[in-house]
């Protein structure tokens, strides 16, 4: 039970419940873990300060200008993941997920100039974020319904029954637990409130059994345009344009069910499924510079500004309901969102809105082994560290188009702001080469975003790869570990009401071969 979640946006969350944009969706754009080629993730991902290496456009494209020669890139991957929960006590194992995953790939153009300069260009693609997973957990709640939201959202809004089953102000849940009775008004010490009829059951010292299901696919694809340029083999700077693309798609289903066994308690179970999509796109900007203040010794900074991100996103719901002997009509009774949907899109159905993602600040150093190092093939292997700062509670929605009220996004943005805090994330990796062949390791932590300590999250991968070198070919295998704590939210209510959540722990693995061609 998280008995300060969300307390002090306790206003922002009346409304969280009439729109899909909740600050999930804020972190779900910020807290990435990009993929890259082999090579960049087998030593974490620590490519701020290294250079010659394609994935540098999406780190620091500084590290373009130490291309003096062309290359193509192709960089295939597979990704498998499964979450183990914990929610009120219960611990239950998700289904294995597999997904393709598309490191960075694309074509370099490196053009040498007289003095010791030159310059490349870049065209690449990279799937910097993967939602695919399925997140599953179950439990015994002695505390609250998930029909507590919608009476909530019902009892603010001031409407009569009827016109809140119609009016599209409410939520697509809402409307649904009115038509289905799942919540009604009740006369309580002399007043009129609104109530969830498992409420009753709660009420009565019983308990509701919980489910949660959902099966999420998509991720975000960014293709990009990068430049860089070298100054005397000692000063590198680049930029780059990138234009991400989103797919996000989320089949949710939730089943709440008396657990005391009484039917004539006005409740016996009620079901609510959910079809959800969010896609678009967006454009941000890259820049950084690198530092050789020696041969051996490299110093990389770079700024990735935010993603102004413009989505639509549409989603349509059911709701199964059997409250007994409660009414007359036979039970259960079932809606959907097509029934209830008159057009307007303000209530589910598709909207449109903006979103920019965080700022990121990265800070790396590298050393060089081995005599020669102007030469590569004279190069003995590398040490290098990456230092982040995302500042994850700077995410920013707006309404797409002048229609919209805006006050309700002003609302999740605060939400946003108070929920989530800056976070630091380290990259550390190194390389070993024997000849041809080279040998590699590394390691990267994220740390949590969330600025509630009772929320733990975190992730961490391990890596390790081997590469080989001849001829102007070049082959990488990795495999990268993953080890990640979340939180997941059934349901959300305004205070007093505390809220429950799932405690997640996410391992994953991912196999990654890229294959290049110097041109």
């Amino acid at each position: 039970m998280c008995k300060n979640c969300f307390l002090s946006v306790a206003a922002v969350l009346g409304v969280f419940f009439l729109h899909a944009q909740v600050p999930e969706d804020a972190l779900r754009l910020s807290w990435t873990v990009p993929s890259g080629t082999a090579r960049q993730q087998a030593i974490g991902g620590a490519m701020g300060s290294l250079g010659g290496e394609i994935s540098a456009a999406y780190v620091n494209p500084a590290g373009l200008g130490f291309y003096k020669t062309s290359e193509a890139v192709l960089s295939p991957g597979f990704r498998f993941q499964t979450n183990n929960t914990d929610y009120r006590s219960t611990q239950t194992k998700s289904s294995s997920v597999n997904s393709f995953n598309l490191g960075t790939s694309g074509l370099v153009l490196g053009f040498a100039k007289n003095g010791g300069n030159s310059s490349a260009l870049a065209i690449t693609a990279n799937r910097v974020a993967n939602f695919s997973s399925h997140v599953y957990y179950k439990g015994q709640n002695d505390y609250s319904s998930f029909s507590e939201q919608y009476a909530q959202e019902f009892a603010s809004s001031g409407l009569s029954i009827n016109d809140g089953i119609n009016s599209p102000q409410l939520s697509y849940g809402t409307r649904m637990a009115l038509y289905s009775y799942l919540i009604d008004t009740a006369t309580l010490g002399g007043t009129t409130q609104v109530i969830g009829l498992p409420q009753k059951v709660l009420n009565a010292q019983g308990a509701l059994n919980q489910l949660n299901s959902s099966n999420v696919s998509g991720g975000v694809t960014e293709v990009a345009l990068g430049m860089g340029w070298n100054f005397h083999d000692r000063f590198y700077v680049g930029g780059t344009l990138g234009i991400p693309i989103v797919n996000y798609v989320r089949d949710l289903s939730f089943t709440e069910t008396d657990a005391t066994g009484n039917t004539n308690n006005d409740f016996a179970t009620a079901t609510y499924t959910e079809h959800y999509t969010s896609s678009g796109g967006g454009v941000n900007l890259k820049i950084g510079g690198i530092f050789k203040p020696s041969d051996e010794w490299r110093i990389g900074l770079a700024v990735h500004s935010p993603t102004w991100y413009t989505l639509t996103d549409n989603l349509s719901a059911t709701m199964s309901t059997n409250t007994e002997n409660y009414t007359t009509i036979p039970q259960p009774i079932v809606v959907s969102s097509a029934t209830l949907d008159n057009g307007s899109g303000l209530a589910g159905g598709s909207t449109k809105y903006d979103i920019v993602s965080p700022w990121k600040f990265l800070l790396s150093g590298s050393y060089v082994i081995g005599s020669g190092v102007e030469n590569t093939k004279s190069q003995k292997g590398f040490i290098t560290a990456d230092l982040e700062y995302v500042t994850t509670g700077s995410s920013r929605f707006s309404p797409g188009d002048a229609h919209t009220d805006a006050s309700y996004y002003q609302g999740v943005n605060g939400a946003v702001s108070h929920y989530y805090h800056g976070t630091f994330d380290l990259k550390l990796g190194g390389e070993l080469k024997f000849n041809t062949f080279a040998a590699r390791a590394g390691v990267a932590y994220y740390t949590n975003p969330y600025q509630d300590k009772s929320l733990s999250a975190n992730r961490l991968f391990v890596s390790g790869g081997v590469g080989y070198r001849n001829k102007g070919i070049f082959i990488d295998l990795t495999y990268v570990a993953g080890f990640s704590k979340n939180v997941n939210f059934p349901y959300r209510l305004a205070a007093p009401r505390a809220n429950t959540f799932a405690s997640m722990k996410e391992n994953s693995g991912t196999v990654l071969l890229t294959i290049g061609f110097k041109l």
